[in-house]
């Protein structure tokens, strides 16, 4: 074993540089706020641009608005059932958007070429510190629906079909977030680095087919996430568990 002293500093090593804002004793990982900052606002103005004028016939960016909620309502109703997934719908909406345009962001804005004191921007889904805290708030939104709508009588599923269950459904909380959170960024992370070694490597030409595919994986990765958030939510609805 290493002595205690030499083991020590291997707890502060990070890998790249990152900028920091301090505030008192707190440190805040400014670049991932500075680009969810960009993707929030995108999304504000492509509402507000879709909706400013409605109409009867819906055409253009209405029409894409529009297609954009009937899909997730239909898929939210799906995985929540037709009681209780209207309360859901804002929340899965807001998941699936956030976590597609920080997706797609990745993939086709030049972060790179905006400089910053101390590391470098890009995607916020790249980063595990947004992952994670995107997947704690859908543990905390499945316990808070589970405990509003049966009181505390939503623990009983802990105890079912045998209070032998209880340590394996425990480890189960555990496990919803992690899996959730590093799926989410080993794939968006995966997908920048496949892209930058090939334009690296063979520039223009190779990356292309390779940006078209983690176009796709983006997509497919928030739907996942906004899929399974809507399940976990629904599971703990429902008088009887899947």
């Amino acid at each position: 074993m290493l002595p205690l002293p030499l083991a020590l500093p291997l707890a502060e090593l990070e890998v790249g540089q990152h900028l920091y804002w301090h505030l008192g004793n707190l440190k805040i990982h400014g670049q991932v706020f500075l680009s969810s900052w960009v993707v929030i606002g995108a999304l504000l103005a492509l509402v507000f641009v879709g909706t400013r004028k409605l109409e009867r016939d819906p055409r253009g960016l209405q029409n894409f608005l529009e297609f954009l909620w009937d899909y997730i309502r239909d898929m939210a109703r799906e995985q929540i059932g037709e009681k209780a997934y209207r309360d859901w719908l804002p929340f899965i909406g807001t998941l699936f958007l956030f976590i597609f345009v920080s997706n797609w962001g990745g993939a086709l804005l030049p972060w790179k070429l905006i400089s910053l004191p101390h590391g470098e921007l890009g995607a916020p889904t790249a980063d595990i510190n947004t992952t994670v805290a995107l997947a704690l708030l859908v543990s905390l939104a499945y316990f808070y629906a589970g405990l509003s709508r049966k009181g505390f009588r939503y623990f009983e599923y802990y105890v079912e079909p045998t209070p032998i269950m209880v340590p394996f459904k425990i480890v189960e909380d555990f496990t919803k977030p992690l899996s959730l959170s590093f799926r989410l960024f080993g794939n968006i992370l995966a997908d920048e680095l496949v892209v930058a070694v090939l334009a690296f490597l063979v520039p223009l030409v190779v990356p292309l087919p390779a940006m078209l595919l983690g176009l796709f994986t983006s997509a497919i990765q928030a739907l996942i996430f906004a899929t399974l958030a809507a399940y976990y939510i629904g599971e703990a609805v429902h008088e009887s568990h899947h």
